[in-house]
C-alpha cells in the first residue's frame, strides 16, 4: 500500500454511469444516473461491447473504476473530458489514482468489489465528443491512469453519494 496516501482510503461515489446497448455505437460516453443495482456482471443496463465480444463477459472486468481527481487533472492538461467520459461506472471522489491497487478490495455503498486489472487506454476514446481526431495524444495521455477494472464480490444498489472505503 502507498504510505503516503494511506489517509485516501475513503471517499465517496461522485457519479454512477451507465450506457445501454444502442446499435452502431460504443459504451462510451455513459450517462449519468443516481442510483443503480449492480450484479456480478456489472451495473445492471449497461453494455460493455468490448468485455462481451472480446472478453467472454468476464467478471473480472464487471464495473470499470476512475477517479474525479484524474479527470480534474486531465482538465487542467487542457482535456475537456467529464465523469462518464472513459466509459467508467463509478466515478470516485477522494480517493486518490494510485491508492487503488490489484486485488485491494473496497465497500462501494452495499457492493463489495475487488480490483483486478488497470484498464488500457484504446483507440475507442476517440467516440469522446471533444477528442475526436486527437485520439492518438489522448491515447498516450492515459497510459497508467486510464482507470481500473473491478469483480464484484457482494452485489446491491449503489448510489450517488455512498461511501467508497478500501475494506483490505
Amino acid at each position: 500500500m502507498n504510505i503516503m496516501n494511506e489517509s485516501y482510503n475513503t471517499g465517496r461515489i461522485y457519479q454512477i454511469s451507465s450506457k445501454p446497448k444502442i446499435e452502431g455505437e460504443r459504451g462510451l460516453p455513459k450517462f449519468a444516473r443516481d442510483f443503480a443495482y449492480v450484479t456480478s456482471n456489472g451495473v445492471e443496463g449497461d453494455f460493455n461491447h468490448f468485455r462481451k465480444s472480446w472478453k467472454f463477459n468476464t467478471s473480472l472486468r464487471a464495473l470499470l473504476i476512475y477517479p474525479k481527481e484524474m479527470y480534474d487533472k486531465l482538465q487542467t492538461e487542457g482535456w475537456s473530458v467529464f465523469p462518464g467520459d472513459l466509459g467508467e461506472n463509478i466515478t470516485t471522489e477522494g480517493i486518490f489514482y494510485e491508492n487503488f491497487e490489484i486485488n485491494s478490495i473496497w465497500r462501494v455503498g452495499e457492493i463489495k468489489i475487488q480490483i483486478s486489472e488497470v484498464c488500457s487506454p484504446c483507440k475507442n476514446l476517440r467516440f469522446i465528443p471533444s477528442i475526436g481526431m486527437k485520439v492518438k495524444e489522448f491515447v498516450q495521455t492515459l497510459v497508467g491512469r486510464r482507470g481500473w477494472y473491478a469483480k464484484v464480490l457482494e452485489e446491491g444498489t449503489i448510489k450517488k453519494g455512498d461511501l467508497v472505503e478500501r475494506v483490505s
